[in-house]
């Protein structure tokens, strides 16, 4: 697996590309670029990954990312079968066209929250998502209309989650980043067992001390809160399949059961066998 800053290449000259059922699943592709991106995808069940924030979605996602947040491919790690489309906004296009326009004011709106990286999951969200194929194969003007239309109904959406209190600075140089994808993909690699905090300290040419401190710098966590918090994600994904607390915590690299529903509980709010019966109970009304 080869990390990398993705470059965005538009050989038409377009305001925005659209990619329809792109096939990411088996590559853990940490990224960033310059371009906001919008993402719908219908699912079973997923992880979204942005920026510092580590969390799941099931039957459909709808997020639209800031331009430079570093994320995860929504489709990583899916065995089940799923459909997704994907824009890519030109940074200037939304800056200086979207952003200067007075009657996009909700739009605006819209995409100041992008900076903070924000998900959509009511019916109307997904209704949204679901027109979003139906504009492949359009002429690129019928294209931008529609697009513009989508954009406009997706502002006034109120039920929406910012998956970070802020919006979110990439503190990381070039440099910096492909060091962070590394990490990631070995934390990805290797959750479900103990991992030495010096085996990272050496992947990344660090002593242990030099490794936490970069880490807790470009994170804003620990080492070992991120890794917790990746855990407990995982941990999710299989209570969700319907494994036991027990299995679900040792499958997903805890050592320990009392730790684990400790954490869960700190990272979610509730403890995991709560979260198992309500999904359960959601799944089959």
């Amino acid at each position: 697996m080869k990390a990398q800053l993705e470059t965005i290449t538009n050989q038409l000259d377009r305001s925005f590309s659209m990619m329809f059922n792109p096939r990411l699943s088996d590559l853990f592709f940490w990224h960033s670029h310059p371009e906001y991106e919008l993402v719908y995808i219908k699912a079973k069940e997923g992880t979204r990954h942005v920026g510092d924030h580590i969390s799941n979605y099931t039957h459909f996602d709808l997020a639209l990312i800031g331009s430079n947040i570093p994320h995860l491919n929504f489709d990583y790690g899916l065995r089940t079968d799923y459909q997704k489309v994907v824009v890519h906004l030109k940074k200037e296009f939304v800056e200086q066209h979207l952003v200067n326009t007075p009657e996009m004011q909700k739009i605006q709106e819209l995409f100041t929250h992008s900076k903070q990286g924000v998900v959509f999951s009511s019916q109307e969200a997904a209704d949204i998502g679901e027109q979003l194929f139906s504009l492949e194969g359009l002429p690129p003007f019928e294209q931008y209309l529609q697009l513009i239309q989508s954009l406009q109904a997706l502002a006034l959406v109120e039920e929406k989650e910012f998956l970070h209190a802020t919006p979110y600075l990439n503190r990381a140089r070039n440099k910096e980043q492909e060091r962070m994808r590394l990490i990631h993909a070995f934390i990805d690699q290797n959750y479900q067992r103990k991992i030495d905090l010096q085996e990272l300290a050496e992947l990344c040419f660090m002593t242990k001390e030099a490794f936490c401190r970069y880490f807790k710098k470009s994170s804003q966590y620990t080492f070992v809160e991120f890794l917790n918090r990746y855990r407990v994600s995982q941990s999710k994904r299989y209570l969700m399949s319907g494994a036991s607390v027990s299995e679900a915590c040792f499958k997903s690299g805890f050592q320990s059961l009392s730790y684990f529903n400790r954490i869960f509980k700190k990272v979610t709010t509730e403890n995991p066998s709560h979260f198992r019966n309500r999904y359960q109970s959601n799944s089959n009304p």
